[in-house]
């Protein structure tokens, strides 16, 4: 953490507390009761596209911690005794006010994370606002269970407001998977606490502006920035909160569990991914081809990605040669332009791992068919789209998960070969499967151990289905009534037909 004098920054006004950035001003302090609240202390904010300083982020640490909780606790009754038809219209408005800053959105988290602007405008922050509409929607009108009768008794199942949710979120897609989660448990009628990404900040800061004209309560909605060891650790060890719902690493998983174990604290994880890419011998060539170079999209940094390739031994032949021709024409360059395809990795030290990646697999043996490292044209963090081949069973790169422009391939004879393959790893997130076969893709699809499996297809879900992954990609679902089953204290009435007064 770095302490800067109020003023210093020349992406801030003179009172240090907003960043310009593309054109859009960010209030770079804590949302928290309503309010925002300045840090001593502030770290700096790096763009990936050029590594230079675009804001000073306001650092919090218990004390901001302690007062969002606190303030979510006070807010909390009120909000959870509000009739879910009004909960609903408020975070409606709150849908269409994202809707209406679409562009300021997507502006500001290119210029934030890196990622690609086209795709924050056709997609990602469209999706934002959906996250909050379909959730609204479904608490109004679908959350519910219809009563049973045991014995002549009725039993009433109803969905209780938790309490405060403690939600932190990664630097990958930060508010849409932030809004993913926020979007259901203030539906249900929960206090939430947003910690953001310290790589990629600024767009959870918009969105409690956002919520504060959307017309949502004093502290229903509480933003801490601030660095995870700081701001984080006391967030995930706080004794108020009544949920922990975290997107990120195993590793830091790990102590996440370990804080909130000491509270009992319940929690919803999803963390990383090694998740193959099974392709058949009687596959559409194209589109195998086309679902294989999708992987490139953005820089890769997407555990949902695929990060193996297994491809048939009559196809891995012709398959291999049409990915590295079809990748090697991909335009990596600045995000904020419609014909990037491939841009910057987020920080220096996720690019150095990929250096680390490549140079480990090449001594285990492995062969760098495409890329391999920086993109010498552009300097910075690009780093090229590259493609392995030959790595050694068990080895680094085809067991630990990536989180970057790079993928390997290898080839199988038999279904059953694939499917083990497929299966060799300690993640369970996401699998995907191109066959020309409808019976192949029933018995594959069924034998993946996967979260979710796409047959023919990559990254289509509806908000209904159920999301989550497998051994160490992460702990329960949510997507429909499954974020309500976490989000609620499910209670059961049973009332008896005797012992009533007239």
């Amino acid at each position: 953490m770095t302490q800067h004098a109020p003023g210093a920054s020349s992406a801030a006004d003179a009172s240090g507390d907003v960043a310009v950035v593309e054109g859009v001003e960010v209030d770079t302090r804590h949302w928290i009761g309503g309010r925002r609240v300045s840090s001593a202390t502030t770290f700096d904010d790096l763009s990936p596209i050029d590594e230079s300083v675009i804001a000073r982020v306001h650092a919090g640490g218990a004390d901001e911690v302690n007062l969002a909780v606190t303030a979510a606790r006070a807010a909390f009754p009120a909000w959870a005794a509000l009739p879910v038809a009004e909960r609903s219209a408020i975070l409606r408005r709150v849908a269409d006010g994202v809707e209406a800053r679409v562009e300021e959105l997507s502006r500001v988290e290119t210029r934030d994370n890196g990622s690609l602007i086209r795709s924050h405008r056709r997609g990602v922050m469209p999706r934002v606002a959906m996250n909050f509409r379909f959730f609204a929607d479904y608490a109004e009108e679908q959350l519910g269970h219809p009563d049973m009768e045991v014995r002549g008794h009725r039993e009433r199942v109803t969905y209780d407001p938790a309490g405060v949710v403690a939600i932190i979120t990664p630097w990958n897609a930060p508010l849409m998977l932030a809004t993913w989660r926020i979007g259901p448990a203030l539906a249900a009628g929960n206090t939430v606490v947003l910690k953001p990404p310290e790589w990629a900040p600024l767009t959870a800061s918009l969105l409690a502006d956002i919520m504060a004209e959307a017309g949502v309560p004093d502290g229903v909605f509480n933003v801490v920035q601030g660095l995870g060891a700081d701001a984080g650790a006391p967030l995930t060890a706080h004794p108020g909160l009544s949920r922990l719902a975290f997107t990120g690493s195993v590793p830091t998983a790990s102590l996440v569990a370990a804080a909130a174990a000491r509270n009992v604290v319940p929690l919803s994880f999803e963390l990383g991914g090694k998740s193959p890419y099974v392709v058949f011998g009687d596959a559409d060539l194209d589109l195998a081809v086309d679902l294989a170079v999708e992987q490139f999209d953005n820089a890769g940094p997407g555990c949902l990605k695929a990060a193996r390739m297994l491809v048939h031994s009559s196809l891995v032949e012709e398959f291999t040669e049409r990915v590295v021709a079809k990748a090697s024409r991909l335009t990596q360059g600045d995000p904020r332009d419609d014909d990037t395809d491939v841009a910057a990795l987020i920080h220096r030290r996720q690019f150095d791992q990929m250096v680390g990646f490549v140079e480990r697999a090449k001594a285990d043996g492995a062969r760098v068919l495409l890329g391999g490292g920086p993109n010498a044209d552009l300097g910075g963090l690009y780093f090229q789209p590259t493609i392995i081949v030959d790595a050694p069973p068990g080895s680094e790169i085809l067991t630990e998960e990536v989180f970057g422009p790079i993928t390997t391939i290898e080839s199988f004879d038999s279904e059953e070969e694939a499917v083990a393959l497929a299966n060799d790893t300690r993640f369970g997130l996401a699998a995907t499967l191109a066959t020309g076969n409808p019976d192949r893709a029933e018995r594959v699809s069924a034998a993946l151990d996967a979260g979710t499996v796409w047959v023919n297809c990559f990254f289509v879900r509806d908000l209904g289905a159920p999301f989550g992954g497998n051994g160490r990609s992460g702990i329960g679902r949510e997507g429909g009534i499954w974020s309500f089953d976490f989000y609620t204290d499910i209670k059961n009435s049973v009332f008896s037909p005797t012992g009533w007064k007239e």
